[in-house]
């Protein structure tokens, strides 16, 4: 089995989970974290209306998939096509080994 973590800007969470459960996932988890890259940061609002100031960090979503080796080029390519926008700052997929999984509830 692997992992497929996909670091990805929030707004895009909604077409990239859809993406992924069309490729074939079964579920998805998602981290809602905040990080800095090559991205634009984003202008945001202080608690006075007038103020505005950049922000330190990205709004950014970890969604982290497993899957059967067989899937992962397909997933990862429904990744990359729904959440490219063509700028810096679209995201990172990483892929990893996964040596045991165990299921809590049947406990096996």
């Amino acid at each position: 089995m692997k992992r497929i973590d996909a670091m990805i800007p929030s707004i895009r969470r909604g077409v990239v989970v859809e993406a992924i459960m069309k490729a074939g996932a079964t579920g998805v988890t998602i981290a809602e974290t905040r990080g800095r890259g090559s991205g634009e940061r984003p202008l945001v609002r202080g608690p006075r209306a007038a103020a505005r100031y950049i922000a330190e960090y990205n709004r950014i979503d970890c969604i982290t998939v497993i899957v059967d080796e067989s899937k992962v080029n397909v997933i990862v390519n429904a990744i990359m096509n729904a959440a490219n926008t063509g700028k810096a700052g679209d995201g990172k997929i990483l892929v990893s080994t996964v040596e045991e999984a165990y299921d809590v509830a049947t406990k096996s």
